[in-house]
């Protein structure tokens, strides 16, 4: 790690055309070098040699929800590698991935009663539509072999994973050809979530919208139903897709297609899990229990990567009493102890304080934003939990908008037309006033 500027100017050459990073060309933009974290700030170096402290509005995509060098986190890494890091999970097992397994199983929203540990998100969606297929073919439906599921959608960049995401607006259309093919539906009419006098909330859309989406998604399912094995759809909030929002009658519906049809309902709640849509898993806004479960990210509070599938009684059953008898799949880094005793110390501080520190940050957020709404170009600002969202009518100039929250203390990475915030649930209100305003400054440096 760079102690200088002169070392991290080093860093940041020796990294250009040498490493790639998400979605960039290797000759692109040079990064910024991270010279340490903490809290909820990082330290950077540009190329140019300025130097920045900021807050870091993206939780690291999505996932350091507890920010950096957390006492809690740092003991838990601390107190198991003094152990053991890491052991194969085949016919082995450890302390912290069972207590991890047990209270997962007694979170998630509906009667889950198995756990499947993954490498990543990606990789947990891999899982569960191989579980999907397991489940249809122990069912004696072998010609299930596909996934329902809506556009707009965004589950990773593996190759099923691949294939359940948006095959036209989203960001693997160049491997069109070799993904498997599965059944899009519309994507579900945006809804608000509005906040009432007195501190209630409640859901707006428009309800001809709903009941044709839901009529259409009914219709498809059917014509579908004996090839499809499973519904794949993020609850509530679609991510990368867009960061929209949709009315929770959409998962209910889609949970009476699957009861009709005797399909799996997945959910994918790598990015909306453990609070970050203001209940502790997107599903719970609909009071919906998925057959499967998909989470990650805030998982770790961002300190390793590790994923997990959860299902019900019932599909652990079938797949225990099908011809394989086991889940057909294993990763080298299953379970692994170091992570696994991470995540049980990211959950302590998930379940002792998400519910106050979510809905502070959803107040603030929508305080502060509303000042977005005067800049020419923007067409939308929306929040859902600590979640904040400034939508513009083109595509963000990301180098200006960076550059400009950087100018102002925050770290952003915009995406398509949004600037947009997951802030980590430990700000205070005065980081959280500094992040819409920096995005508020974006917006206007893109708008001029």
């Amino acid at each position: 790690m760079p102690d200088t500027v002169a070392g991290a100017f080093g860093l940041i050459e020796r990294d250009h055309g040498l490493v790639w990073h998400p979605y960039a060309p290797l000759d692109g933009p040079r990064p910024y070098a991270v010279d340490s974290a903490e809290g909820i700030r990082l330290s950077l170096t540009a190329s140019s040699g300025e130097t920045f402290e900021a807050i870091d509005a993206m939780s690291s995509w999505w996932c350091a929800v507890h920010g950096y060098r957390h006492r809690s986190l740092d003991a838990a890494a601390h107190a198991q590698i003094d152990m053991f890091s890491h052991v194969m999970f085949g016919g082995l097992t450890h302390a912290p991935a069972v207590r991890l397994a047990e209270r997962l199983t007694a979170m998630a929203p509906g009667p889950m009663a198995h756990v499947f540990f993954a490498d990543s998100g990606s990789v947990s969606v891999e899982v569960a539509v191989k579980l999907s297929l397991q489940y249809q073919a122990a069912r004696r439906r072998p010609g299930r072999q596909r996934i329902l599921t809506v556009r707009g959608g965004y589950h990773g960049d593996t190759f099923v994973a691949m294939s359940v995401c948006d095959p036209v607006d989203g960001m693997h259309a160049s491997f069109g050809s070799i993904l498997p093919r599965q059944v899009f539906a519309p994507r579900p009419p945006q809804a608000r979530l509005v906040e009432q006098p007195g501190g209630a909330t409640t859901w707006e859309v428009d309800d001809h919208e709903l009941d044709v989406w839901a009529d259409v998604m009914r219709a498809s399912a059917a014509e579908h139903a004996d090839e499809v094995a499973a519904i794949v759809v993020e609850p509530i909030l679609q991510g990368a897709g867009g960061m929209r929002a949709y009315h929770p009658d959409c998962l209910r519906v889609l949970r009476e297609i699957a009861d009709e049809h005797d399909l799996l309902l997945v959910l994918d709640e790598i990015a909306t899990g453990f609070g970050r849509t203001g209940r502790l898993f997107a599903a719970d806004w609909a009071d919906v229990a998925p057959d499967v479960l998909c989470v990650g990210k805030a998982l770790t509070g961002g300190y390793l990567s590790l994923a997990a599938v959860l299902t019900t009684g019932e599909v652990g059953s079938l797949i225990t009493g099908s011809q394989h008898r086991s889940l057909l799949h294993g990763p080298t880094f299953m379970a692994n102890p170091l992570a696994c005793s991470v995540a049980n110390a990211s959950l302590d501080l998930v379940e002792a304080s998400w519910q106050a520190s979510v809905g502070s940050i959803s107040t603030l957020l929508r305080h502060h934003l509303q000042a977005a709404r005067t800049i020419d170009g923007v067409v939308d600002v929306r929040v859902l939990g600590a979640v904040g969202v400034v939508e513009l009518a083109e595509p963000v100039d990301v180098a200006v908008a960076t550059r400009t929250a950087l100018e102002h203390g925050v770290w952003i990475r915009p995406f398509r037309n949004l600037i947009y915030t997951m802030p980590p649930y430990v700000c205070e209100p005065d980081d959280v006033a500094a992040i819409a305003q920096a995005m508020v400054h974006a917006c206007a440096a893109c708008a001029a």
